[in-house]
């Protein structure tokens, strides 16, 4: 839809598309005109617990220590089957045993190793603290099982082997044993250590990204708010009628400020009601001399767009196009959807000039703001540039793709 205006005497019929194909002319004095709260998706904020399964830790502990113990005598009985001699019986007690007192073991030196700290460690550090504990586990293991086995339980000690090779052999095949189950526990809790981090890592991204955005919008508010209060300040002792006008659409303004202060997105189609606004209170100070064009597609209306972001790109317009020119110009806003992306352009007379001295010279920093925004919540593909188009013409691009940033 494609609308042009002049100039007339009194406020400046800019238009409010609520609804595709169909206008709404600016409400009357008096009636104030109600930014609806939209809920678009917020910051991608992660919200994980990285602490919130001890439970759930605990019985995969339980079952992983009941299983691999129950699989080592089951391989330990299979065995025996198969390479004892005929006639000799497996001590069944004596594979119950070892699963009974590994367990055991291996479980109260957990409490050694988180009160050691030993879970913070990298993998240099706990490789000689891996074998050095597999060695006590495995001498205290052998200490045990002979104990009991031949002491408690009066087990005959084999004659054809010698007691210290055999507890020496017995030392060996525990030191594989704990220093296996040792590094595997270490495996477990670095892999989880290494999830943690990743989740807090986005969960800080997503809360200096926030904060980024928080920060940027801050800077933008004021602006405008100072330029609208300046525009009423002229109105109020010419038209007090006009005046009155004037304060329900920079309650308008300050409201749609607020609200939008908590999103990410609004509809263009609220962008482009809350320009409407804000060109009405420029147009007292500007009169005749400030005319706009509007040339926008339907199925734009509803795209999402960072809020405040057209208004920033009209308020350059006024403030270094119309402001500067006696004779004054015409702002054009064009808005297309080009293969996904929404194009925005806003255009007002004027020359691109290298930044100089003085109160109305260009800071540039309403535009950085809007480009990094666009970067936070788009990505790289969404861009915003300020070119001239031909003598006398300046243009101002968004480009924002349909897909917020993951």
């Amino acid at each position: 839809m494609q609308q042009r205006w002049g100039a007339p005497r009194g406020p400046l019929p800019f238009v409010r598309p609520v609804r595709p194909f169909v206008l709404d002319l600016h409400s009357g004095p008096g009636r104030a005109v109600d930014c609806p709260s939209v809920n678009f998706p917020s910051t991608q904020s992660v919200e994980i617990d990285v602490g919130q399964h001890p439970w759930a830790k605990e019985r995969i502990y339980v079952f992983c220590q009941v299983l691999g113990w129950s699989f080592l005598v089951l391989l330990q009985m299979v065995v025996s089957r198969l390479f004892d001699k005929p006639g000799q019986n497996s001590n069944f007690a004596a594979f119950v045993q070892v699963m009974l007192l590994g367990l055991l073991l291996t479980h109260y030196s957990r409490r050694c190793i988180a009160r050691w700290g030993w879970k913070d460690l990298g993998w240099l550090a706990l490789l000689p603290r891996i074998l050095a504990l597999g060695a006590g586990l495995s001498f205290i293991w052998c200490l045990l099982f002979f104990g009991l086995h031949f002491g408690l339980f009066r087990v005959p000690f084999p004659k054809d082997v010698n007691p210290f090779s055999l507890f020496f052999l017995t030392w060996i095949d525990g030191n594989l044993l704990f220093c296996g189950w040792l590094g595997l526990y270490f495996f477990y809790h670095l892999f989880d250590r290494y999830n943690r981090l990743g989740l807090e890592r986005l969960r800080l991204a997503a809360s200096v990204k926030e904060a980024e955005l928080r920060a940027l919008k801050s800077q933008i508010n004021p602006h405008f708010i100072f330029n609208s209060l300046n525009s009423l300040r002229a109105l109020i002792d010419e038209n007090p009628a006009r005046a009155r006008q004037a304060v329900t659409q920079l309650a308008n303004l300050l409201r749609y400020s607020l609200q939008s202060g908590q999103l990410e997105t609004v509809p263009f189609e609220e962008e482009l009601g809350i320009v409407n606004d804000y060109l009405a209170l420029e147009q007292v100070r500007h009169e005749e001399r400030l005319r706009l064009r509007l040339d926008v597609a339907p199925d734009t209306l509803q795209l999402p767009v960072p809020p405040m972001l057209l208004q920033t790109l009209v308020e350059n317009a006024v403030k270094y196009g119309i402001s500067r020119r006696p004779e004054g110009g015409e702002i054009a806003i064009v808005a297309r959807r080009d293969f996904g992306v929404l194009r925005i352009q806003v255009t007002n007379p004027g020359e691109l000039a290298a930044p100089t001295a003085g109160a109305s010279a260009s800071t540039g920093v309403g535009l950085r703001n809007a480009a990094e925004r666009l970067r936070l919540l788009f990505g790289e593909r969404a861009t915003l540039q300020l070119r001239a188009a031909a003598p006398g013409v300046v243009v101002a691009e968004a480009a924002i793709p349909s897909l917020l940033r993951p």
